[in-house]
C-alpha cells in the first residue's frame, strides 16, 4: 500500500523561488570581475534567471543540452545557473585553472552549445573558441561598456541578452531526475570524466549539507563561498543559502588574504568555506597586520587535509569553529564533516583536535565502508583500512558517456580511489590515494599527464612524479628522473621542455635525477616505495 502524498518534484528552480518569495529582500552581494561591489536581492536573481531561461529558450537551447559557465562565484554566475536548470538545460562549469587545450577537449566532450565567461577568461575562451565547434554563442558576463575586444564569434554581452527578453518565463516541467548539472573530475588516469547531477541529488545534497552537524548553516548566516562553483557546486552552498535565505557574500575573482578579510568585515559574514591555501593566506595577513574577526562564526575546511595548526589557530587565537570536511565532484561533494559528536566538547582540547584532523563523519544520506581487495568489508575500528566506498542520493552512479565503469558496483557502491580507515564513532581517516594524483591546494594534479610528457624529453629514459609535502600548497610534484645512457640534461632544461605543454601549476617544483626507479614484479612504478625514498625531501620553493 503506497502513501497518500502528494507528489512534488524536487527541482533546482524551486529553491530561488522559494528565496524571492519568503526571503526576497535577502541580499546578495558581489565583488564584481570589473571591480565595484554590486548589491541584489534574491526576488532580484529570481527574476534575472527567468531571463536567462527565456533568452536561452529563445536562442534556440532545448532540454538536455549543455551550457557551460568559465566564471568566479558571482551573482550573474549564479542567476545563470538557475536559469540554465529551469529551462531543463545543464549547466557545465569549466575549470579555467586547466590548461585551455584541456577546457576545450571537456567542452567538446560535453558538446556544450553555449558559453557564458566572466571577463577574466577572455584570453582563455579567445584561445579555445576555433576549438569547439559546438558553441554556438559566447556570452560574456558584463554589460555592452565592458564588451573585451576579442577575436570571440558569436559574442554578446550578458546584460544586452538578458535584456531583450522579460522575465515572465515559466519554468519547465519535467522528472525531477532529470539532468541539471555537469562537473569533470580532473582526469587523474586518463581524460577526466563527467559526473552529470540531477535536479533530485542537488536538492537532497542541499539537504545534507543544511543538517546541524554538516555545515550547520541558518538564515540568520551572512555565507562567503570562497571555494568556487567550479568545484563542485561549492560545496552545495549555491543551493543551501537561498533554500535557508542566508545571505550570499561572493568573492568574485579577488580570492587574496586581504580581500577576503575585506569581505568578512564589511558583510559580517558568519560562515564561509574554502580550501586550506586560502585560509593560510588569511591566517598571514591577520598575523602581519594583528586584525581580528569580529563576525566570522564558523569556517569550513576541505578540499585538502586541513594543518592542525591551522584549525587551532582559528579556533583558539580568533574564535572562529572550524568544520573539517572531506568530498569528491561524484559526491556532489560532501562525504563527511568533522563536526564533534555528544561528549567529545569535554575532552581535552588537544584531544578534540585529534578527532577535528580527521576527515570527519558522514551525515545522514552518506554510506561508507571499507573494503579489502577481495571487496570484504573490514571492520570500523580505526586501525584496518581499506578501499573507501560509498554511496547515497547524491552519489553518482555512473560517469557521463558510460565513461569509468569499473568504479561502480552492481549494489549501487562508488570506488573513491582513496584508502581509509573508519572509526567506532563514525570518524573516516584517508591513510593514502589509490590513484597517484598529486593534490596541491585543493586542486588534483595527474602524475601521469607529467610523467608521459616528460619522457617526451630527448635525454629522459624514465620519469616518475610524486607529491611532496608543502606548507602552503598541502602537496607540490617532484619529478624523479632517470637519463638515457650517455644523456645529459639539467633541471632547467627539464622543466623549460615541460613549459606551456601544462598548466603553470601543475609544473613540478623540482627535479630529482636517480639512476633506478623502483618497480613492482608487473612493470609498474612503485610510487610508495618512491615516495619513502623522498620523506625528507624539501622542495626548492619552500622558504
Amino acid at each position: 500500500m503506497l502513501g497518500l502524498m502528494q507528489d512534488w518534484p524536487l527541482l533546482v528552480h524551486k529553491l530561488i523561488d522559494h528565496a524571492a518569495l519568503n526571503h526576497g529582500s535577502r541580499e546578495i552581494v558581489t565583488r564584481s570581475v570589473e571591480g565595484p561591489i554590486v548589491r541584489a536581492t534574491y526576488g532580484q536573481i529570481a527574476a534575472r534567471a527567468r531571463r536567462v531561461a527565456a533568452a536561452l529558450d529563445r536562442f534556440g537551447v532545448r532540454p538536455g543540452e549543455r551550457v557551460a559557465t568559465l566564471a568566479w562565484n558571482t551573482a550573474q554566475h549564479l542567476e545563470s545557473w538557475y536559469g540554465i536548470a529551469g529551462l531543463g538545460a545543464v549547466y557545465h562549469t569549466l575549470n579555467p585553472r586547466l590548461f585551455p587545450e584541456q577546457i576545450a577537449w571537456i567542452a567538446n566532450h560535453a558538446e556544450d552549445k553555449v558559453l557564458f565567461f566572466d571577463l577574466s577568461f577572455a584570453g582563455i575562451v579567445e584561445q579555445i573558441a576555433p576549438q569547439v565547434p559546438s558553441i554556438k554563442l559566447f556570452v560574456a558576463l558584463t554589460d555592452r561598456a565592458h564588451l573585451p575586444e576579442a577575436k570571440i564569434p558569436d559574442l554578446v554581452a550578458y546584460e544586452d541578452f538578458i535584456a531583450a527578453v522579460d522575465d515572465g518565463f515559466t519554468w519547465r516541467t519535467f522528472d525531477e531526475n532529470t539532468a541539471c548539472g555537469l562537473c569533470y573530475t580532473s582526469g587523474t588516469t586518463g581524460h577526466p570524466k563527467g559526473v552529470l547531477y540531477s535536479h533530485r541529488s542537488n536538492v537532497l545534497h542541499a539537504f545534507i549539507a543544511g543538517q546541524a552537524d554538516a555545515l550547520g548553516a541558518r538564515g540568520a548566516d551572512a555565507i562567503l563561498p570562497v571555494v568556487p562553483m567550479f568545484h563542485a557546486n561549492a560545496w552545495a552552498l549555491a543551493f543551501l543559502a537561498p533554500m535557508i535565505g542566508a545571505k550570499l557574500v561572493m568573492p568574485g575573482p579577488k580570492l587574496d588574504g586581504p580581500s577576503i578579510y575585506e569581505l568578512l568585515e564589511s558583510e559580517a559574514v558568519t560562515m564561509t568555506a574554502a580550501v586550506p591555501t586560502v585560509w593560510l593566506a588569511l591566517l598571514q595577513y591577520l598575523e602581519t597586520t594583528g586584525k581580528t574577526l569580529s563576525h566570522l562564526k564558523r569556517v569550513v575546511i576541505g578540499g585538502s587535509a586541513a594543518p592542525r595548526a591551522m584549525i587551532e589557530t582559528f579556533e583558539t587565537k580568533y574564535g572562529v569553529e572550524v568544520a573539517h570536511a572531506w568530498g569528491m565532484t561524484e559526491m556532489s561533494p560532501i562525504g563527511t564533516v568533522g563536526t564533534l559528536k555528544a561528549g567529545m566538547e569535554k575532552l581535552p582540547y588537544q584531544r578534540q583536535l585529534d578527532y577535528k584532523v580527521k576527515q570527519g563523519r558522514p551525515p545522514f544520506g552518506v554510506e561508507m565502508k571499507i573494503v579489502d581487495d577481495e571487496d570484504r568489508e573490514l571492520p570500523r575500528d580505526g586501525k584496518a583500512f581499506g578501499r573507501l566506498k560509498v554511496r547515497g542520493p547524491s552519489v553518482a552512479k555512473g560517469y557521463f558517456r558510460g565513461e569509468g565503469a569499473e568504479a561502480f558496483d552492481a549494489d549501487g557502491w562508488f570506488d573513491t580511489g582513496d584508502v581509509a580507515t573508519l572509526d567506532p564513532e563514525g570518524f573516516m581517516t584517508i591513510t593514502d590515494r589509490a590513484k597517484d594524483v598529486i593534490k596541491s591546494g585543493g586542486e588534483w594534479i595527474s602524475s601521469i599527464e607529467i610523467e608521459n610528457l616528460a619522457v617526451g624529453h630527448p635525454a629522459v629514459a624514465e620519469a616518475a612524479v610524486i607529491g611532496v609535502a608543502h606548507p602552503k600548497w598541502d602537496e607540490r610534484p617532484l619529478l624523479v628522473v632517470v637519463l638515457k645512457p650517455g644523456k645529459s640534461a639539467s633541471r632547467d632544461e627539464i622543466l623549460e621542455y615541460l613549459t606551456g605543454k601544462i598548466a603553470k601549476w601543475w609544473l613540478p617544483d623540482d627535479v630529482a635525477f636517480v639512476e633506478d626507479i623502483p618497480h613492482t614484479a608487473t612493470g609498474k612504478i612503485q610510487k610508495i616505495t618512491l615516495r619513502k625514498m623522498f620523506t625528507d625531501y624539501r622542495l626548492p620553493t619552500i622558504a
